[in-house]
């Protein structure tokens, strides 16, 4: 038996905990949550949490930000992450850093539980395929060597939006002027492309504003007063945009399927999804999952499931921590 060390480290908030692990199974021993921007250093952190503790055989974070060299300059915090200066500082002897969307991913090997959205899933061993929208959106691939699974990142959300019809070009119009050419997909899937939709929907004269949602917009989260309203049926610009969020989504993951054809399922992660399950579920993301010609055929039977467990990133990061120490 050995006791390892995990977290989950984002901009607004980082949970660490500590599990025991004894043949690849986990036991939590103890688990905090902490807000991150008030510690200057991860390394205080991580001391507070350990209270002296010692004896771990491996630590993994996964991190919201880019990992080079297993460093990180995080993206919202004045952090500079290094696994070999946690390992020195704290004696662990194993540190590794993983991207937040690497971690999410092995985090879905730990769960058993998902909602289902094509009923015509018919799951194989193969590869896995993650997409993540939230604060931006993230997308990496669990590839399978026919053992086991390893997980590959990519910024594959800030590849270019492409419209499928005639309201869709017009969105991309849209969306180059307001942000002087490139249009990429974590432009509308994101918890700011819920605006930048309403905005389109809008201007193009699509129907008429609500003036005390408006208002509303104005004392708040603009993009959860959208959805919210979408999803309570209150407004047709909202209604409108979440449904050209979910077909958009769906046309996303499809094309993730397609380049990396997944045969052991999409997997929908990220804090949107589950707040948006009932809109996901009507319809939309499936039609514009399989919208593909031709190639319909490829991704019709591959599983497309919601991840609603916000633990996957931290049990991820344990799933990968029981790894390093074998």
């Amino acid at each position: 038996m050995a006791r390892i060390l995990a977290g989950d480290v984002g901009g607004t908030k980082t949970v660490l905990a500590i599990y025991q692990t004894d043949g690849g199974q986990l036991q939590e021993i103890r688990k905090e949550t902490f807000p991150s921007g008030q510690h200057s250093r991860f390394e205080d952190l991580l001391l507070e949490f350990l209270g002296g503790e010692d004896g771990l055989a491996a630590a993994v974070f996964g991190i919201a930000g880019p990992i080079k060299a297993q460093r990180c300059v995080t993206t919202n915090l004045p952090w500079i992450i290094d696994a070999a200066e946690i390992s020195a500082e704290l004696n662990i002897p194993k540190v590794h850093l993983l991207n937040d969307l690497e971690s999410a991913a092995y985090g879905i090997l730990r769960l058993d539980q998902f909602y289902e959205l094509n009923p015509h899933a018919d799951e194989k061993p193969g590869h896995i395929a993650v997409i993540a929208a939230g604060t931006g959106l993230g997308e990496a691939i669990l590839f399978f060597d026919g053992r086991e699974h390893h997980a590959m990142p990519t910024e594959g959300g800030h590849c270019e939006f492409a419209p499928q019809n005639a309201q869709e070009d017009q969105l991309l119009l849209f969306l180059r002027e307001r942000f002087n050419g490139h249009v990429s997909m974590e432009r509308i899937l994101s918890g700011n492309g819920f605006g930048n939709l309403y905005d389109f929907l809008k201007s193009s004269g699509f129907a008429k504003e609500t003036p005390e949602l408006e208002a509303e917009m104005q004392q708040g989260d603009r993009n959860a007063v959208i959805s919210i309203a979408a999803l309570k049926q209150q407004d047709a610009l909202c209604q409108e945009a979440m449904r050209l969020f979910c077909r958009i989504y769906g046309t996303e993951a499809g094309n993730l399927a397609l380049k990396s054809l997944p045969l052991g399922g999409v997997y929908i992660a990220g804090g949107i999804a589950p707040k948006i399950r009932s809109a996901l579920e009507a319809g939309e993301f499936m039609q514009g999952f399989l919208d593909k010609g031709r190639m319909k055929h490829a991704i019709e039977q591959i599983p497309v499931r919601i991840v609603d467990n916000p633990e996957a990133p931290l049990l991820g990061a344990a799933h990968f921590a029981s790894k390093v120490i074998k």
